[in-house]
C-alpha cells in the first residue's frame, strides 16, 4: 500500500558552516522511524564517511549529527513529498522536489552538492540541476550507499565519495 509522506518528519540538517550538501531521494522507513537520515543498520553512508575522515563510525543520532557538523556536511533529500510503498524508490509517485533555491539562498556557504543514488539523480536532474548551476555549485553524482545497492563495494563507494571532499 502506498503512503503519502512529506519531509516534515525529517527536516533539513544544516547549519551556517555547512559547505557540502548531500541529497538522497527520500528517507527510508527506518530513517523515518528514527527521525534521522541513513538509519538502516545496513546502509553504508556513515561507514563510508567515517572511513574518509579516518574516524570511528558514529552510531547514534547525536554522534552522527556531531560528526556531520564537525565536517560541515548538510543532509536532505531531493523529494519533499510523494507517495511511496515502504522504502522502495521505484514505487515513488507524484514526487514534489525540495525548494533548493531557498536552501542555497539561505546557506551561501554550500559549494558542493552530492547526489546520492539513481532516483535522487533522476529527480535532481529533472528539477534542481539548473538551480544548482545558477548558484555556481559543483554537483557530484554518487552511488547509493543503500543495502539495495549491494553491488557497490565499500572501496568503490569510498573512491566516489572522496570527490566531495577534495
Amino acid at each position: 500500500m502506498s503512503t503519502f509522506i512529506t519531509h516534515e518528519s525529517i527536516p533539513l540538517f544544516i547549519d551556517d558552516n555547512s559547505s557540502v550538501l548531500i541529497l538522497g531521494s527520500l528517507p527510508s522507513v527506518k530513517s523515518r522511524e528514527e527521525g534521522f537520515y541513513y538509519a538502516h543498520k545496513q546502509n553504508r553512508f556513515f561507514r563510508v564517511l567515517s572511513r574518509l575522515f579516518k574516524e570511528d563510525e558514529p552510531l547514534t543520532v547525536e554522534e552522527r549529527k556531531l560528526f556531520l557538523r564537525r565536517h560541515n556536511i548538510a543532509l536532505y533529500d531531493v523529494i519533499y513529498s510523494c507517495y511511496i510503498t515502504g522504502s522502495s524508490d521505484s514505487s515513488i509517485k507524484e514526487a514534489t522536489p525540495i525548494d533548493l533555491e531557498a536552501i542555497l539562498s539561505r546557506y551561501p556557504n554550500i559549494k558542493k552538492i552530492g547526489v546520492n543514488g539513481g532516483k535522487a539523480k533522476q529527480v535532481f536532474d529533472g528539477y534542481l540541476l539548473d538551480i544548482a548551476h545558477s548558484h555556481h555549485i559543483e554537483v557530484i553524482y554518487l552511488p547509493s550507499t543503500s543495502p539495495a545497492n549491494a553491488k557497490a563495494s565499500l572501496d568503490y563507494l569510498l573512491e566516489k565519495y572522496t570527490k566531495l571532499f577534495i
